[in-house]
């Protein structure tokens, strides 16, 4: 394939990836509280419960507060970087389609959660009663109106790259009572979004086909 035409494949994949995740996102978000019980997707085993965390991929943080929060942040906007140019390089270089397919699928992936960070919170009306708003130790004191109570919270910084990313996935499904050491626990307890999958898949391509990518 020609160099133009696989930068041309890269740029709709990821315009592809972002546009479903945060199709997704917005959808969510504007019908499921945080209070919404989990709904079925695909059995019991695979539901949606909506949530919120200042972190990225599956919750992964960089320490609490509004430090570690630009710190992710700057570090997310990095790793993007570097991963554009290494595109850019390998596509030069003439690498396989698949490869850059499943690099594809970690941009959108990791671009996904930062423009949850980066937008979200002028976007949507920031509320400190939610317990997804609500960070201790942050220092930001705000009114709170609880069951006709008002009363002081805790809120989390908000702002340019301080939003909260959006998840929504999770598989409820447990290990056999049998199982030792896991058994009636939860096999995979985060909850996760589409960014969070495509970094996953991308990841899992490069070590399952490195033989095929890198057979030099």
């Amino acid at each position: 394939m020609e160099k133009n035409k696989k930068f041309l494949l890269v740029g709709l994949f990821v315009l592809l990836v972002l546009i479903a995740d945060q199709v997704i996102k917005i959808w969510v978000k504007n019908n499921y509280g945080p209070y919404s019980p989990s709904e079925p997707i695909l059995g019991d085993w695979f539901v949606l419960n909506y949530t919120e965390n200042p972190g990225m991929a599956f919750g992964t943080t960089l320490g609490g507060g509004l430090v570690g929060k630009l710190a992710l942040s700057i570090f997310r906007i990095l790793a993007i970087g570097g991963i554009i140019y290494y595109i850019i390089k390998q596509i030069k270089e003439g690498v396989k389609t698949e490869y850059l397919v499943a690099l594809s699928f970690v941009l959108a992936g990791a671009t996904g959660n930062l423009i949850d960070s980066a937008l979200y919170d002028f976007i949507f009306t920031f509320d400190p009663c939610i317990p997804f708003n609500q960070l201790e130790g942050s220092g930001n004191f705000m009114s709170c109106t609880s069951f006709g109570v008002e009363h002081q919270v805790e809120a989390r910084n908000t702002g340019f790259l301080l939003g909260n990313v959006v998840d929504m996935f999770q598989f409820d499904a447990e290990w056999p009572e049998g199982t030792p050491w896991l058994g009636g626990r939860q096999i995979f307890p985060a909850i996760w979004n589409l960014a969070d999958g495509a970094i996953t898949v991308g990841i899992l391509m490069v070590v399952i086909r490195q033989k095929r990518y890198f057979n030099k």
